[in-house]
């Protein structure tokens, strides 16, 4: 599966490549709204499975403006989910990252990128593959928006614990810090704040973030022994010393 990532990327520019180990096999997954691209390795069906999703990646340009393909160019998050050490690792990538299909508009990847029907489609990916086993999420960027939508919509998902990386958890929030239009497509996590502090959460974030500010996510969690600071982190740099640490939650 290492050459499909390779040959995926040779079309986009700056892209280079990253090693999937032999233990991760590429599966896309058919949703009643999307394909979702997912690589997997699951080793005992019976232990809790850990999913890895995928930031808003390449949603737009340097310019401004929106991108055509929104198919991640960082390999950070990848890069902790093929590391992980827990037999069940799923690294799940978000609508029309990788894997293209009719449904995909650059709404997707812009103002609806947390809609429901994305929402959705990660939900349904999901319990294709992990069924009701007790799950780990670990939420990268505006994958922390997903996973927390997910957590307090559905109910019959097997939640043990939320994890966010530089998660992007009040969208309201973030795009007034930035001066951005509002994502009106989209669904925000703040509606929902008072039942995703129920669920058991860590959450990483970079002092160096200008993206998602600290303050941001220090305002959004209630619980302020659930943060870790990571010093001198950026949005998508930084991080390395705490891979450790984050994959062993």
């Amino acid at each position: 599966m290492k050459k499909y990532l390779l040959l995926f990327c040779v079309g986009l520019s700056a892209c280079a490549s990253i090693d999937v180990p032999k233990s991760f096999i590429y599966r896309e997954i058919q949703t009643s709204t999307f394909k979702i691209a997912t690589w997997q390795k699951v080793e005992n069906v019976d232990a809790p499975f850990k999913i890895y999703i995928e930031g808003d990646g390449y949603a737009f340009r340097a310019n401004g403006m929106v991108s055509s393909n929104p198919t991640p160019r960082s390999f950070m998050i990848r890069e902790l989910a093929f590391t992980d050490s827990h037999p069940n690792v799923i690294y799940m990538a978000r609508p029309c990252q990788f894997a293209k299909d009719n449904k995909c508009e650059p709404k997707y990847w812009s103002n609806a990128r947390f809609s429901k029907e994305t929402v959705q489609a990660e939900y349904e990916a999901v319990r294709q593959i992990a069924g009701s086993r007790p799950l780990i999420i670990v939420g990268f960027s505006g994958g922390a928006q997903i996973a927390g939508l997910m957590a307090v919509k559905y109910d019959d998902l097997h939640i043990e614990k939320l994890v966010t990386v530089a998660g992007n958890l009040d969208v309201k929030a973030w795009t007034d810090y930035h001066h951005l239009p509002e994502l009106n497509l989209s669904e925000d996590l703040r509606n929902y704040q008072a039942q995703y502090a129920d669920f058991k959460q860590k959450h990483y974030i970079g002092t160096a973030d200008d993206n998602i500010i600290p303050h941001i996510t220090e305002k959004f969690v209630a619980d302020k022994n659930a943060i870790v600071y990571v010093q001198g982190a950026t949005h998508n740099n930084g991080w390395s010393s705490f891979y450790e640490q984050i994959r062993a939650e």
